[in-house]
């Protein structure tokens, strides 16, 4: 049963990236545990980025719209995925859902989607839902052993941020012991050290979603 579920799924998720590439979107699968401050940084990254890229968002929750609504008048298309209508209240974003909510954004007329996926450090990971890249918000206030206790998500990311990295003087959290747990899981993760309080770092993630943008449109797609 588990592994139907998993080649259903797999098989849409690649009906997405089929639309993705049709439509030159480069689509980032953005992920973490709640209240790592995936919207803040979404936030920041429209102000920052909406004249120079046609941004769609898919903003996943189990209920409400309190995201999608923060993320409403900066230019960019939202379409929201509540997973408590219609798919049980699932804790994580799978490739069904996510084709569902691109029905309600105008491919051609984008550059970047990006997936916020639902907050939970263990699901999300398990579903490929057509991205060409992974990001992971993390937070500094979670401890720096989360990547020894929830591998699958880190060892899946192509870049993690490091959130909220202006508390650490407020906090009993060794940064340096957090990077060699990631690089036991991850040594390939990049890693952008960021507060999207204060700004500091969003240039760079902002420069990474252009780079990656850039790279997926000079290489041709996948038949």
């Amino acid at each position: 049963m588990l592994e139907r579920i998993f080649a259903e799924n797999d098989q849409t998720a690649a009906a997405n990236r089929a639309d993705f590439d049709h439509a030159a979107v480069t689509a980032i699968n953005l992920m973490s545990s709640p209240g790592a401050g995936k919207t803040m940084l979404l936030r920041e990254t429209l102000q920052r980025l909406r004249s120079q890229l046609r941004i769609g968002i898919v903003e996943g929750d189990i209920e409400t719209s309190i995201d999608a609504d923060r993320l409403d008048g900066l230019g960019a298309a939202v379409s929201l995925i509540n997973t408590s209508n219609g798919f049980g209240g699932e804790c994580h974003l799978d490739a069904p859902m996510v084709r569902k909510a691109l029905g309600r954004l105008p491919l051609s007329e984008l550059d970047i989607v990006i997936v916020e996926n639902v907050g939970n450090l263990v699901c999300p990971a398990e579903f490929e839902i057509g991205e060409h890249a992974r990001a992971m918000v993390y937070s500094v206030t979670e401890g720096e052993e989360k990547p020894l206790k929830y591998p699958v998500m880190f060892r899946s990311a192509d870049l993690v941020l490091v959130n909220k990295v202006d508390l650490i003087p407020h906090l009993d959290f060794d940064l340096q012991t957090f990077y060699t747990n990631l690089r036991a899981v991850n040594p390939q993760a990049v890693t952008i050290e960021i507060s999207a309080r204060t700004g500091l770092g969003i240039a760079q993630w902002c420069q990474w979603l252009c780079d990656r943008h850039r790279q997926n449109r000079t290489v041709p797609a996948t038949l």
